[in-house]
């Protein structure tokens, strides 16, 4: 059998074709526009995705029997504003997840309505880049438009709607909106009332693992498919991407060092911590996950690599590295501002502790300690909701440095462990179309058996030791500095 998973980018779409016992067949990217039109605001038309997404389904299945694929789900972009009319048509382009004109809704709905009622009501805060705000802001600022809403989608779930004909979501996707119920599942009416949205505008709701109907009779002639392929619900990247590396079930982690840095924790109970200064969102696996995501990663060490110090010889520059743990140059690394735990996007990066004899290596230190200080600030929130997490799973452009890896190992005093096959969320969106279709019982079987880990990076005691002392030190400086960023 054969299944596949459409991984629904920022920048392009990624599609999958997995056999059932997890072999990946072929692997196409398609790559469409991105639209600025005013500085913070960041837009795509859903066409493009759909167009390229056609196109690239053709492409990954020329050369397979057809006959043989039997399910298609997705991970993809969170939080993006889709609306449709009457007609099922695209209203207005979509405000993605990196945009940032609903500043004055954010704090509206932080500030007026209450952080502590937003928790209860959603488990989460509201961020710009969140749904909600951007409801808010096309109610104020486009109300012509506004009133031509009849269904209200993310990005990936306007591919499923195009491929079943059904409005659907799924609940991982569906708790980065800030209109839905994480505990209990289900659309708040509270918060659906704050935006002035009926619970019929929204989609129906759907475990990721569950099917949501199967293919269009036409799309499925278009693409030489059977017509019972089945469209799973799919869910939001990160959920997707989590299920990719296997973390699953209770207490399991998955670190990415991309663009941006993640700390993903899966826990089988509901938790939210009191400064909602992790996302407490639904899990692909039918469970809960914590989320920690902080805006500069391994962007901290492209920008110092090639912005900077101007080489691209990322290796070269770590060998130079020889004494972990001892650095007394530390990074703060915000250049983005920071989302998790600390919420302020006026945050900065710094160097702070140079000398006369600091070296260039000294500061390349830094940066890479820096991120790994930053993904365990968010980790400390997760282990004061008895979280036990005992090792985590790691990936990510980052995740190619050997230097890197210890660090973050001895920075977190847990193992580090590397998996066999990185493809992100289009691999976890066919593992959740493999289960879907019955070829296995769970995400968490499917998981188990899929995914395998072929390397281990063990903290070592001593230098466990000598990252806590450095990390308590880190942690006062955010507190200590945090006043000097608003007089920019």
């Amino acid at each position: 059998m054969l299944y596949i998973g459409v991984d629904l980018g920022t920048s392009a779409v990624k599609l999958l074709l997995m056999q059932g016992d997890g072999k990946i067949v072929n692997v196409v990217s398609r790559e469409y526009p991105i639209s600025f039109p005013h500085p913070g605001w960041s837009e795509q038309k859903p066409e493009d995705w759909w167009a390229q997404t056609l196109g690239g389904l053709k492409e990954l299945t020329k050369d397979c029997d057809k006959e043989s694929i039997k399910g298609i789900s997705f991970g993809g972009q969170m939080h993006g504003l889709v609306v449709l009319d009457e007609n099922d048509q695209v209203i207005r382009p979509a405000i993605l997840w990196n945009d940032g004109r609903t500043g004055h809704e954010t704090d509206y709905l932080n500030n007026v309505i209450g952080k502590e009622h937003l928790s209860e009501f959603t488990a989460n805060i509201a961020f710009a880049g969140f749904t909600a705000p951007k409801l808010l802001w096309m109610k104020k600022n486009e109300p012509e438009n506004f009133d031509r809403i009849q269904k209200i989608m993310l990005p990936k779930d306007y591919i499923a709607y195009m491929l079943s004909g059904v409005h659907c979501t799924d609940v991982s996707d569906a708790s980065g909106m800030l209109l839905f119920d994480v505990k209990n599942k289900c659309w708040s009416k509270d918060m659906l009332e704050i935006c002035s949205v009926k619970e019929s505008q929204m989609a129906k709701v759907y475990e990721s693992f569950e099917v949501v109907g199967t293919i269009r009779p036409e799309i499925a002639k278009d693409l030489g498919f059977s017509l019972d392929v089945k469209i799973i619900a799919g869910a939001g990247d990160n959920a997707a991407a989590a299920i990719g590396t296997g973390t699953v079930g209770d207490g399991r982690c998955n670190i990415s060092l991309g663009t941006s840095g993640t700390i993903f924790i899966s826990s089988k109970t509901f938790c939210v911590d009191d400064q909602n200064a992790l996302h407490a969102f639904a899990h692909a696996d039918g469970y809960y996950h914590l989320m920690g995501c902080m805006l500069s990663a391994a962007s901290c060490n492209k920008w110092w690599m090639e912005d900077i110090i101007g080489t691209n010889d990322y290796g070269k520059e770590q060998a130079a590295i020889e004494k972990l743990g001892e650095n007394h140059v530390f990074f703060l690394p915000y250049l983005m501002g920071e989302r998790s735990p600390h919420n302020n996007p006026d945050a900065r990066g710094m160097f702070i502790g140079m000398t006369m004899d600091t070296t260039r290596a000294d500061m390349t230190q830094a940066v890479l300690e820096g991120v790994a200080f930053g993904i365990r600030d968010s980790f400390e929130v997760a282990k004061s909701q008895g979280i036990r997490i005992n090792s985590t799973k790691i990936c990510g452009g980052g995740a190619k440095s050997p230097l890197w890896k210890k660090i973050m190992a001895n920075v977190l005093g847990i193992d580090v462990e590397v998996i066999e096959s990185e493809e992100g969320p289009g691999y976890g969106g066919a593992i959740l179309a493999a289960v879907g279709c019955g070829e296995y019982q769970s995400v968490e079987e499917a998981a188990d058996r899929l995914v395998k880990v072929i390397d281990v990076i063990h903290p070592e005691p001593a230098l466990v030791e000598k990252y806590e002392k450095k990390y308590q030190y880190f942690k006062k400086l955010y507190p200590t500095v945090k006043a000097l960023w608003p007089e920019k």
